[in-house]
């Protein structure tokens, strides 16, 4: 899996610069685009960025730390990979090179139902490093309950420390950018953990019904599921998509282990807030009872440390490691983690924070509230 770094990338802008020029104009439309007219996938980013951080000077950061505990273990930093499809289409070795770059640099991994490799083989490859981060499952409830079952079971075996259930796209958005485009997946990249039956088209919705209301969301799944996966499973459950306090709080009563906080960068409902505005909302909501992971947007570690402030215990990455992925393979994600990783310890240290606990004090300004300084 070696591969050189090409010259002249330095941070993730650079990544998604130098992969623009890799990668064909319709897988970049799949990776890159959003849904409708892209207000979500914009303004993620931009809300990172209307943030301020306070600088402060003279602190003692001698035993300073990007340690965080999460569900019952050390996080060497807060940074992990976000479920994305099909890393195939940005480098040949896909999943198994950003697992074996997750694993190198001590980041979570969420490994996506929609991989295009094995969950097994990617279990093997990080299991096998003494320091790596934690190893998730992100699970899409499929219509046919076995079939969920069976993937549980298999993560389960597999090694998977926990289950990311994604609960905010019961039916896909329009990507136009994608269609614009023309895309679609290669026949030789596949969702191989899903059998090939496992997203049936069903009969077709009477007349003066619709196929969507009718057809298609009469089997997705409710919160009277979530109670049904937690009698299945020994592993903790954790539920991405929650934008609303009010979600946060039955996901609590529900026994959810944590929530992570994501618009699906920006690739579900256009015009939901950005996760920068929803994770501060959330966490009020829940004052401490539940850890909070967020995703959408992050691109330096001034980001990471201010979801951080904001609340997150992680802090979630996913369309740069695709962009580093298509530069260099495993050596391109893992330097695109040690930049976030260095980025964020430079924010601690020119804030005088010393640990992430005390990140709370570093804050400006959001949109939604002024800190005190």
């Amino acid at each position: 899996m070696n591969q050189a770094l090409p010259a002249g990338i330095h941070t993730l802008a650079d990544h998604a610069a130098h992969a623009h020029q890799r990668l064909d104009l319709a897988t970049l439309a799949h990776i890159d685009g959003g849904s409708a007219d892209e207000v979500t996938l914009r303004a993620n980013a931009q809300a990172w960025q209307a943030i301020g951080l306070m600088p402060r000077v003279l602190r003692d950061m001698g035993a300073a730390h990007t340690r965080t505990e999460l569900l019952g273990r050390t996080w060497e930093h807060p940074i992990f990979i976000a479920p994305m499809a099909h890393h195939c289409l940005a480098h040949p070795q896909g999943e198994q090179a950003t697992a074996v770059a997750a694993a190198a640099l001590g980041a979570g991994l969420v490994l996506s139902t929609q991989s295009s490799t094995a969950l097994e083989t990617v279990a093997r490859l990080v299991l096998t490093d003494p320091g790596r981060g934690a190893l998730w499952f992100q699970l899409y409830a499929q219509r046919d309950r076995s079939q969920t079952l069976e993937l549980v079971q298999r993560a389960e075996a597999a090694g998977f420390e926990a289950l990311v259930l994604t609960v905010d796209v019961p039916v896909q958005a329009p990507r136009d950018r994608e269609r614009r485009a023309g895309f679609r997946l290669p026949t030789h990249i596949h969702s191989v953990n899903l059998r090939k039956s496992s997203s049936p088209t069903g009969p077709q919705a009477p007349q003066g019904q619709s196929a969507l209301f009718q057809q298609h969301l009469g089997h997705a799944p409710t919160w009277h599921d979530i109670g049904w996966l937690r009698g299945q499973t020994r592993l903790p459950i954790l539920l991405k998509g929650i934008c609303h306090p009010d979600d946060a709080r039955e996901a609590r009563r529900q026994g959810c282990a944590a929530v992570i906080v994501s618009n699906h960068g920006g690739r579900a409902l256009d015009s939901t807030p950005p996760t920068a505005h929803l994770l501060p909302r959330v966490a009020d909501a829940l004052q401490g009872d539940l850890p909070l992971l967020v995703d959408g947007g992050i691109r330096r570690g001034t980001d990471v440390l201010k979801a951080v402030a904001l609340g997150a215990s992680a802090v979630g990455v996913g369309r740069p490691i695709l962009h580093a992925l298509a530069n260099a393979g495993a050596v391109g994600v893992a330097h695109a983690l040690r930049v976030l990783r260095d980025e964020l310890e430079i924010a601690m240290a020119l804030t005088g924070c010393s640990t992430l606990s005390a990140a709370h004090e570093v804050l400006v300004h959001t949109p939604t509230r002024i800190a005190s300084v």
